[in-house]
């Protein structure tokens, strides 16, 4: 299942990170790890923060895919199942459409 990962993380311990040289290697490890279809790094709320796309063959997943977040960059991370056009017109519409008049 195509999941959105959004991501917020706070100044610290990223600012540590960044003085100290390793940001680029800590984010690599996490990105290599989970395998993102798509990952973009923006700003959030004034502080630092990523949406990522990822797969989540199961419930089971989530915490590989939130906990290097959350023990390398004390970050939060919100999921929400997202859908292609493609997904969507195979959602069924016109016959929810129809049931719920």
């Amino acid at each position: 299942m195509r999941m959105l990962l959004n991501v917020r993380i706070p100044h610290e311990p990223f600012n540590t990170l960044v003085r100290d040289g390793t940001v680029g290697e800590v984010i690599g490890r996490i990105l290599e790890d989970i395998k993102p279809e798509a990952a973009y790094f923006t700003e959030q709320n004034g502080t630092r923060g990523a949406v990522l796309i990822v797969n989540l063959d199961e419930p089971s997943g989530i915490p590989a895919l939130a906990e290097p977040f959350f023990l390398k960059l004390n970050a939060d991370c919100e999921f929400r199942v997202v859908m292609l056009p493609q997904d969507l017109m195979k959602a069924g519409l016109e016959n929810l459409g129809s049931k719920w008049k």
